[in-house]
């Protein structure tokens, strides 16, 4: 069985990326890893087994023109706009409901537009594979990487019993799940190998999702199953406003995927990480001799575990005598922040748009 369709998560605003990722030029539309957006990289990632037809990318109305712009591959008919920002059970929903009307019964891989993942070969083995039991089988699979790190950031599975080998490639049947852990909780499940990485990416059949949405979640499901039917029709963008205001903002993982009792996990040996903030980047930049990134004119001295972003042409950042430190210059803002606080930049944007000399900043 074939995978059908590709669903890329690309709603989010980026704001642990802030002052780089703004409003209108979001984190999927930066260039952090290389010198593709990280929407392209994950458009090219996938398109070996998807033709680009059947690729659709969830995100904001408001992000519509800026994605068709930055990706000339794409075109109006690959882009689901949500009115409002619900959390990825609804835009999943959304999604399956949509593929729906194009198949009868399609399987669908949904992945985030910012993730690291090598080899991608390996990676399209996996998805192939979880599509095939997804087809077979009428599972929600979820991918799980083998952690390279105690990390406190991501959420965590626990196996169970072996479920299937396909190809060298082990799946399991589901234990529990567990959201971001104390550091001494993150440090046994790193060591006791039991537990995976929740990467966030998913592998289905539309139907499978629909129904398990519906049954653990009744309310959205009846929301969907409404909404499904003036796909369409004229008034599809009214019903799909109704739809966003009257749905609850839950993740796919709170709302189903704890509660289903079909679910599965591919235990993934990748090379991944979810690139959600300026200390995850400095994981995959070239580091000096003393463990600073540099990006940009810039120059270090006496400085220790440092990442500096100048994202001007014009002018320089010295950084003297810095250590574990984050510095961000961009046209109108300078952030400089201690890589223990860097993360609580949400709270800094949250103050800076109340104040409406500043909201263009956002």
């Amino acid at each position: 069985m074939e995978l059908n369709y590709a669903v890329i998560l690309a709603g989010g605003k980026g704001e642990r990326f802030w002052p780089l990722s703004r409003t209108k030029h979001p984190k999927q539309l930066l260039r952090l890893i290389s010198d593709k957006t990280m929407l392209q990289e994950t458009i090219d990632r996938i398109l070996p087994l998807i033709p680009v037809e059947r690729i659709l990318v969830v995100s904001s109305e408001d992000m519509t023109g800026p994605i068709l712009n930055e990706i000339d591959i794409l075109k109006p008919e690959n882009i689901l706009a949500e009115p409002m920002g619900r959390n990825t059970c609804l835009a999943i929903g959304l999604a399956a409901e949509h593929l729906l009307t194009r198949d009868e019964n399609p399987i669908m891989a949904v992945l985030s537009a910012d993730h690291i993942i090598k080899p991608a070969e390996k990676f399209l083995e996996i998805v192939k594979t979880g599509a095939e039991i997804a087809h077979a089988n009428d599972r929600l699979i979820t991918i799980g990487i083998e952690p390279s790190r105690a990390e406190t950031e991501y959420g965590y599975i626990k196996v169970s019993r072996l479920f299937k080998k396909s190809g060298g490639i082990s799946i399991f049947e589901v234990d529990s799940f567990t959201e971001k852990p104390h550091p001494a909780v993150a440090q046994q499940y790193y060591l006791g190998r039991e537990h995976l990485w929740n990467s966030g990416m998913f592998i289905w059949s539309a139907k499978a999702i629909i129904e398990a949405i519906g049954q653990c979640k009744p309310d959205i499901g009846e929301q969907l199953e409404e909404y499904s039917g003036k796909i369409g029709g004229g008034d599809e963008s009214h019903a799909r406003n109704q739809l966003y205001e009257k749905s609850e903002p839950i993740s796919i993982d709170f709302a189903v995927l704890e509660n289903a009792e079909n679910v599965l996990v591919i235990r993934a040996d990748l090379v991944w990480d979810d690139v959600g903030s300026w200390n995850a980047l400095a994981r995959y930049k070239e580091k000096d001799h003393e463990n600073n990134v540099i990006i940009g004119p810039a120059k270090i001295v006496d400085s220790y575990e440092t990442t500096v972003y100048n994202n001007e042409d014009e002018g320089l950042i010295i950084a003297l005598g810095t250590s574990d430190h984050i510095i961000v210059r961009t046209k109108d803002v300078v952030l400089v922040a201690h890589k223990t606080k860097v993360n609580e930049v949400k709270q800094i944007i949250r103050e800076l748009a109340s104040d409406e000399k500043y909201k263009e900043m956002l």
